[in-house]
């Protein structure tokens, strides 16, 4: 005769539902970066940056990558600029202010940077505004420049 298997179902007793260990909620760094808000960014907002900027309708342009034909057509109307354009413009914004903070002024900004000035990684130009890492390097040649490094 076989034995039959008995099979204990397990019971928990109210004491080891009270020892379940609990993980921990992850705290996460508050460092994280907020990408800036590039929806419905119009033109009457563009023209708030480039009123502080001594650029020529063509230079913005070839900035944003649009045709000048776009640019008047977005003005003509106020029409929004696609994301790309709208976060460089805002990117441009920020080189603005550090250059006016650097310079003391735009135009002196814009006279050195039409000089091709040049840097550890190489030379400058105003076509140098025309790519994000250009704007980067742009960046990094002011905060040298502000902080006494000068090549």
């Amino acid at each position: 005769m076989k034995k039959k298997k008995v099979i204990k179902q397990y019971k928990p007793n109210e004491n080891e539902a009270l020892n379940k260990a609990e993980e921990s909620i992850p705290v996460f760094s508050k460092n994280i970066r907020t990408l800036p808000v590039t929806k419905d960014f119009t033109y009457a907002e563009f023209k708030k940056i480039a009123d502080k900027a001594p650029f020529s309708q063509a230079e913005w342009a070839t900035i944003l990558h649009l045709s000048e034909r776009t640019l008047q057509r977005y003005a003509k109307n106020n029409g929004s600029f696609a994301a790309i354009n709208a976060e460089r413009a805002m990117q441009i914004a920020k080189v603005l202010k550090e250059a006016k903070i650097t310079f003391g002024s735009v135009e002196k900004f814009y006279a050195w940077i039409k000089r091709n000035p040049y840097m550890l990684e190489g030379n400058l130009s105003f076509n140098s505004l025309t790519s994000y890492d250009g704007i980067e390097k742009v960046l990094t040649q002011l905060g040298r420049i502000q902080h006494g490094i000068f090549a």
